[in-house]
């Protein structure tokens, strides 16, 4: 089968950094099913685990978290789909990723594709849906509207709103939750953008963050959820965090970092990573098929949207490689996909 791998980890200029392959198709067993992908999408993950270092791998390794595809065959253990099922997924980061003809993933994390979306606007928000619907709902414990009236609304700050989990966060926080929305975006453009997905206000991540809050009125934030450097913004957080507030993080640390200023507020501190079911094998593993269901249910209702904004083209080496430039450059607004 066709795939993208690499068996150096190296600089994009490299030309052995990513590499077109011929690989043998795999067979599914247990839970697992073969899915024929149609499309992938890139995410900041993928650059990350291709970044230069010294290893080198005895097999190619595939990457790529984010899939849409149809279900060629299943595992014997498999009861959840079925051959010819339309789907969409992240994967695991502990197994082969999806940038192949042909691909392997344990069905209780993949869930069935909105028929609403075309299979590349599908394969753009597996990744960023899970990771956005984790936080907000099971780290930060934020309220459903079904669960609360709208007028009890509490205020969210997303630190980066205009990337990939950003800009499905903001929608899933006013659609879902009727919160009022502060999203950071530093240029016009992605201002544009987080406005137009929801946001109620839009401030500059590179500017003090309480200087801002002040000028526009806003109350501290209930919740916070920080897509950018944590250690960049840990006195930002401290500073605009409501006492007895609760913030989130994604972006892992390169070191050590002061959390003592969130400590007089009471403020409760957690970090979300999407591969941990999957990697750990939770007992709720089950959980992101459930949530990329009731996601489907709302993008054919229209309640929600694909933030895929740009096709670089068909999955090979060489589109691959501009997709993971553009997402190293940072100024990537939603998410980037190819084609199979």
């Amino acid at each position: 089968m066709r795939a993208v791998g690499l068996y150096r980890y190296l600089p994009l200029s490299e030309p052995e950094s990513l590499l077109d392959l011929d690989l043998p198709r795999p067979t599914p067993t247990g839970r697992d099913l073969l899915v024929r992908v149609r499309a992938v999408s890139v995410n900041p993950v993928d650059t990350k685990v291709r970044a230069p270092k010294a290893k080198v791998e005895p097999a190619p390794r595939v990457l790529g978290w984010d899939a849409a595809g149809v279900v060629e065959e299943i595992g014997g253990d498999a009861r959840l789909f079925t051959a010819g099922d339309e789907v969409y997924y992240a994967g695991s980061i502990a197994r082969p990723g999806a940038n192949s003809e042909y691909h392997l993933v344990d069905e209780r994390i993949v869930g069935r594709k909105p028929r609403r979306l075309s299979f590349e606007e599908a394969a753009a928000m597996p990744l960023t849906t899970i990771t956005a619907w984790e936080a907000l709902f099971d780290r930060l414990g934020v309220d459903r509207l079904t669960d609360h009236p709208p007028s009890e609304a509490k205020t969210l700050l997303i630190i980066g709103g205009a990337g990939g989990v950003g800009s499905i966060a903001i929608q899933l926080a006013k659609m879902l939750a009727g919160l009022r929305v502060v999203a950071t975006a530093s240029r016009p453009e992605s201002a544009a953008w987080c406005r137009a997905l929801g946001a109620d206000e839009i401030l500059n991540h590179h500017e003090p963050l309480l200087d801002q809050f002040t000028r526009a009125g806003l109350p501290e934030a209930d919740y916070i959820f920080c897509l950018n450097s944590t250690e960049a913004h840990i006195q930002n957080m401290a500073d605009v965090v409501k006492p007895q507030g609760k913030l989130c993080m994604i972006v892992e640390t390169k070191g050590p970092v002061n959390i003592n200023p969130l400590q007089r507020k009471s403020v409760a501190l957690c970090w979300e990573l999407m591969f941990t079911r999957s990697l750990f094998h939770t007992p709720d593993m089950q959980a992101q098929h459930d949530l990329l269901n009731e996601a489907a249910d709302l993008f054919d209702a229209g309640t929600l949207r694909t933030t895929m904004t740009r096709s670089i083209g068909p999955l090979d080496a060489a589109h691959l490689k501009q997709a993971h430039a553009a997402i190293e450059r940072g100024d990537t607004i939603g998410k980037l996909t190819l084609s199979i």
